[in-house]
């Protein structure tokens, strides 16, 4: 449900223009670790739902609502370190490599827009059980529900259907380990709120049992998914940090290169190469003379043609 770390050299999790830096080991080593406090939060606020006591299934959907803010937190960032990765230059880098704006920055974008949908169901819900039923937040909150989940599904497909053909091949496994619990645990929140959907409409109930014990139980396998999927996601980073760079894939079409250059102020590679002559002359050799006449190439000694 996340995009997290991935198999490209594109990343800039700093402000630094190095792209090994300390600081961007730093910051990304915070992305993956607050994405696992997202998940544990979003395991220990469903358990707590599924208690008996009225208070700490409140209680419990208020820590769910508290992961979600912060996986909206480590999407945004990631989409914004994709993005610093080439200097925010998005046209120039989707033009050269089409894979870079259908997954590295489609998919952290969906992400976030589903968790912020599903961030909205649980504050909707809260409302109903706070304030009285209101049959338009309920249907909102149940259509959510299954909105939000479904971009998290959409997303990890699109996610886990991408290739690498340059990146090393263990960084490639690791990042299917992370994105296969991904995939599984979006889709049990889907499952969960289908179920929740059908079975409010047919069983009509009051508003302290929109959310019921079978939605409850299939996000909290989803969520343990997720919390799998970040601990393999903080392996993944401290292997890449320890292989420092080595091994991941850069852009196609040498968009990065380009973009470095452009930073350094150095002249772009394709004017270099227009200004160097074609065919430099090799030392000690007689250029060739000039189309003209037989008589002028017998003067100047070369053959004529």
């Amino acid at each position: 449900m996340v995009k997290l770390a991935t198999a490209r050299e594109c990343r800039a999790y700093s402000l630094s223009t190095n792209g090994r830096s300390a600081a961007r080991g730093r910051w990304e080593y915070i992305n993956a670790g607050a994405y696992v406090f997202a998940a544990l939060l979003l395991v220990v606020g469903l358990a707590g739902h599924l208690s008996a006591w009225a208070a700490t299934s409140r209680a419990g959907l208020a820590v769910a609502a508290a992961g979600l803010v912060v996986l909206v937190a480590v999407n945004a960032h990631d989409l914004l370190a994709h993005a610093a990765g080439v200097d925010y230059s998005l046209a120039l880098a989707a033009g050269l490599d089409s894979q870079f704006a259908l997954v590295e920055l489609a998919v952290p974008a969906v992400h976030v827009a589903g968790a912020v949908l599903t961030l909205v169901a649980l504050i909707f819900f809260e409302i109903e059980m706070t304030r009285g039923y209101r049959h338009s937040l309920q249907k909102h909150g149940l259509n959510l529900l299954i909105a939000g989940p479904a971009l998290w599904l959409l997303g990890s497909i699109h996610n886990i259907c991408q290739v690498y053909e340059r990146a090393n091949g263990h960084i490639q496994i690791l990042q299917k380990c992370v994105q296969t619990p991904l995939l599984l645990g979006s889709t049990l929140f889907l499952i969960g709120g289908i179920i929740n959907h059908h079975h409010i409409h047919n069983h009509p109930t009051s508003s302290s049992e929109l959310l019921g014990r079978s939605w409850g139980w299939f996000c909290l396998f989803g969520s343990l998914l997720f919390l799998v999927g970040g601990l393999m996601n903080l392996l993944k980073v401290f292997k890449m940090q320890q292989m420092d760079g080595r091994g991941l894939e850069k852009l196609r079409g040498g968009a990065q290169e380009r973009l470095i250059r452009e930073r350094e102020g150095k002249v772009p590679l394709i004017l270099e190469e227009g200004r160097r002559p074609r065919n430099p002359p090799v030392s000690g050799q007689v250029p060739p003379p000039p189309a003209g006449s037989y008589k002028e190439a017998v003067v100047s000694g070369a053959p004529a043609s």
